[in-house]
């Protein structure tokens, strides 16, 4: 495998927390909205969902209440990254999730060493899709591919020239799409 150097999402990219976050707001929805129809929206964007749900203050604080008591455990890895990882020149994470949720999540799965920067919520750039940290970390580690789940994870490397990927989302306007990190293979060979 060619060695390349990765910007990652976080949330639904490297780890499987969705399931963990839609089980969350149907239990702060009470059940007025199924599963499925969540992560639909969480999958286009945590504030898209709000928006739709008409989520109030009180929605919010039970949500980051509840969210405070989840075990790394509820958030796995994603089959067959860690391979992927291990094959990477350079990883760095852009997240607009807590330095501290991320290093906690990181470090249960013993994986902090993969990672030679995270750019988290706390380090104050724009929120994504603006490019900004994605040129911070570009200047620095002349990135090959941006991954992740969403299109909005995509957006800000298609605005400065890094080729992406989507990861579990067929939304047009990647270079690349992946159901699995066993097939991460295929994109390592056209490169």
């Amino acid at each position: 495998m060619r060695m390349m150097n990765i910007l990652w999402d976080f949330d639904g990219t490297l780890f499987n927390t969705y399931p963990a976050y839609t089980d969350t707001i149907y239990e702060v929805l009470e059940g007025q909205a199924s599963k499925q129809e969540i992560m639909s929206h969480l999958k286009i964007s945590f504030s898209h969902m709000e928006k739709h749900y008409h989520l109030t203050e009180v929605h919010k604080t039970k949500i980051l209440e509840l969210k405070k008591n989840f075990h790394p455990s509820q958030t796995p890895p994603f089959p067959f990254l860690e391979k992927v990882l291990q094959s990477a020149d350079n990883n760095v994470i852009m997240t607009h999730k807590s330095r501290k949720g991320v290093t906690e999540i990181l470090s249960y799965y013993g994986w902090l060493d993969y990672f030679q920067e995270m750019v988290t919520k706390e380090d104050g750039f724009p929120r994504k899709p603006d490019p900004a940290s994605y040129i911070y970390l570009h200047d620095k580690y002349k990135l090959d591919l941006a991954i992740g789940d969403r299109e909005l994870d995509i957006l800000p490397a298609k605005a400065i020239g890094i080729q992406t990927c989507l990861f579990q989302n067929n939304t047009p306007g990647a270079d690349y799409y992946l159901a699995s990190y066993e097939e991460f293979e295929k994109i390592m060979k056209l490169n």
